[in-house]
C-alpha cells in the first residue's frame, strides 16, 4: 500500500522523501515497481473487466448472482461472494426495475367531478383556471 502511495504521488514528491518519510528503502521500491504482476492480479483484473462488460451489456440490471452465472457460462470458475466484492470495487450496483402499479381507478361509485375546461387550460386572468392531480396520494383505502 505504501509503494503504492509513491508510485501515484511520484510526480508530486521526490521518491528518496517519501520512501524516508515512509520509512522505507529506496531500492525496495524500485525492485517492487520493476517486479512483473502476478498470474493472480491478472486474472482478477481480466475478470473485472468481464464483469464489467456483462453488468453494462445488461443495461445495468444483473447483480452479482447474475454475473456470476455468465461468469460460469464463460468457464470461470468463481463465487458470488467474490463477484459482489468486486461489483463492489468497481462501483457496479444494478438498477432495479419497480413493476408498473396502476393508481387510477375509473370504475368507483364517488362523485365524479364535470369536466369545465374541456382541455382549454389557458387562463385570461391569474388564478382564474386551477388545475391538480391527486392520483398519487396514498390514502387508507388504497
Amino acid at each position: 500500500m505504501k509503494y503504492k502511495f509513491i508510485q501515484n504521488n511520484e510526480s508530486v514528491f521526490p521518491i528518496e522523501k517519501m520512501c524516508t518519510v515512509l520509512k522505507l528503502s529506496s531500492s525496495g521500491y524500485y525492485k517492487w515497481k520493476s517486479r512483473p504482476f502476478s498470474q493472480k492480479l491478472l486474472l482478477k483484473e481480466k475478470i473485472k473487466k468481464q464483469i464489467t462488460s456483462i453488468y453494462f451489456s445488461s443495461k445495468q440490471r444483473y447483480g452479482s448472482p447474475r454475473i456470476t452465472f455468465e461468469l460460469h457460462s464463460l468457464g470461470y470458475k468463481i463465487s458470488r461472494i467474490t463477484v459482489a466484492k468486486y461489483m463492489k470495487e468497481l462501483g457496479l450496483r444494478s438498477k432495479l426495475s419497480r413493476k408498473f402499479k396502476v393508481t387510477t381507478n375509473s370504475k368507483h361509485n364517488y362523485l365524479v367531478v364535470e369536466n369545465v375546461l374541456e382541455r382549454n387550460f389557458i387562463a385570461e386572468k391569474p388564478a382564474q383556471v386551477w388545475v391538480s392531480d391527486i392520483t398519487y396520494i396514498q390514502t387508507k383505502e388504497g
